[in-house]
């Protein structure tokens, strides 16, 4: 069975080649358009030690462009509209020719400008023909492939009862479209169900999670049926630890209280939940920002991180560091790092959050969690990918159960990574209690709404105003 990874794969070493046989084409027409290369031989002129070095280093750079642009993304179907793809090779090979013109041909003794204009013509065509002709061909041929029974990612749909049997008919019939191929129906209810939906048995379970993992599930659909809004942000919540694409339909989201965005208009409707509204490009500039200015800060800020430490250490007894379980992007547990603001032990009647004067505090981490200092450290948590700058707060397990008892849509804060700094703690700040945390959790989740990154652009300018305002408490 073919699975997005795969063909991400095969994508990429396809263009890794083409990209390698464009800029060989390109140093052909080079030779035969500049007069001065005339009286050298052609392999010669291939051979130059400069030439065989951009052989090396130009497929590479223009890999990265493609790799920036998010056609090597993790997708959530095995199909790729060959439009897009053909649209991407298009855009990358512009921007590398570009790039590439005045970075190694804009010393070239060029005697004319149309000369000019021609080989930049002809560089954008070599980059970008063969690859979008190879693209073609194996994009049709796997989609051609997986629109064939069975040839889909193998998809548990949860919720299988008499009421939901009809719309579970109708999402099987949309496989050649949505590349989901239903292997298994669990109903976790205890409702009335058919013994099999379309030749596809229908088990009980009271664990859907497990089931899901035992069927080795590529992807869910989950159904809401007759659930409470409760119900369905419990199960989503547990669902998200299987770090697979979620689908829900319309109206699940209705329940949530949460804008629908649909992936296709001719299949049944279903949205995917494990992936924010933000395109692939935007979503990787975010990271390599997030990369940059993290590693940045940690070298910048190593004199005043020292100084903390040894204040920290100065102050009270205990470690300088405080290590605590969060859960974070796709539900995936993380040791969030912070400097320590309280005396050891803090806990020790169980998970407590802290309060206006709480003794706990220390006299240095009072003067941290006002300026937000403590938060720190957590450029770290950015640099190795479980956090981002900007992005909602990540919280302990045990106080998000109790938030999704009462706001089911928490769930889809697991779509982005947490973030040191979010739109909610600009908004409201720290939250002392649960039902604190469900208001600030309203900023998050129109956070996620309107992800781009010039909302994150805003929120750490106002970070700034915060911090530097002393207005973290």
């Amino acid at each position: 069975m073919q699975t997005p990874a795969k063909r991400r794969l095969a994508i990429l070493v396809a263009d890794y080649l083409t990209v390698n046989v464009g800029w060989l084409g390109f140093n052909v027409i080079r030779y035969f358009t500049l007069p001065y290369l005339a009286g050298n031989n052609l392999l010669n002129f291939l051979c130059y030690p400069s030439l065989l070095i951009e052989q090396v280093c130009v497929p590479l750079f223009v890999l990265l462009l493609y790799a920036v642009s998010g056609i090597y993304n993790r997708s959530t179907s095995i199909y790729r509209s060959r439009v897009d793809e053909t649209v991407n090779a298009a855009v990358v090979a512009f921007v590398a020719m570009i790039a590439v013109y005045f970075a190694v041909l804009v010393n070239d003794n060029i005697p004319e400008r149309l000369a000019s204009y021609e080989l930049m013509a002809s560089l954008w065509l070599c980059l970008f023909v063969p690859t979008a002709v190879v693209r073609l061909i194996l994009t049709t041929r796997s989609n051609n492939f997986s629109r064939r029974l069975g040839n889909g990612l193998r998809t548990v749909v949860v919720g299988a009862t008499d009421v939901t049997a009809g719309k579970i008919a109708k999402i099987m019939a949309s496989s050649p479209k949505t590349g989901l191929s239903v292997t298994a129906c669990l109903n976790c209810d205890e409702e009335p169900a058919p013994a099999s939906i379309g030749g596809v048995p229908v088990t009980a379970t009271a664990d859907a999670l497990e089931s899901c993992r035992s069927l080795n599930a590529q992807a869910v659909i989950v159904l809401p049926a007759d659930r409470s809004p409760r119900h369905t942000g419990e199960l989503l919540n547990r669902l998200y630890g299987l770090d697979v694409p979620i689908f829900v339909t319309p109206d699940a989201l209705s329940l949530m209280a949460v804008r629908p965005r649909l992936n296709s208009v001719v299949a049944e409707p279903i949205v995917d939940i494990t992936n924010a509204n933000l395109s692939p490009v935007a979503m990787n500039l975010k990271r390599i920002g997030d990369v940059v200015c993290s590693a940045l800060a940690l070298v910048v800020l190593s004199p005043v991180l020292a100084a903390i430490a040894l204040a920290v250490k100065l102050d009270s007894r205990g470690p300088v560091l405080y290590r605590q379980k969060r859960i974070g992007y796709h539900k995936k547990p993380f040791r969030i790092i912070k400097f320590r603001t309280m005396v050891t032990d803090a806990e020790t009647e169980g998970p407590a959050l802290s309060v206006t004067d709480d003794p706990r505090v220390t006299r240095v981490g009072r003067v941290l969690r006002k300026y937000r200092l403590d938060e720190l450290p957590q450029f770290w948590n950015v640099l190795t990918g479980d956090m981002s700058l900007v992005g909602p707060r990540p919280e302990r397990e045990y106080f998000i159960q109790r938030i999704i008892e009462r706001v089911p849509s928490y769930s889809l804060i697991h779509q982005v990574r947490p973030g040191i700094t979010s739109w909610g703690m600009v908004k409201y700040g720290y939250a002392s209690n649960v039902d604190e945390m469900i208001e600030r959790l309203a900023y998050d989740l129109l956070y996620i709404e309107n992800l781009s990154l010039g909302v994150d652009l805003k929120i750490l300018f106002h970070t700034i105003r915060t911090v530097a305002g002393g207005k973290g408490l």
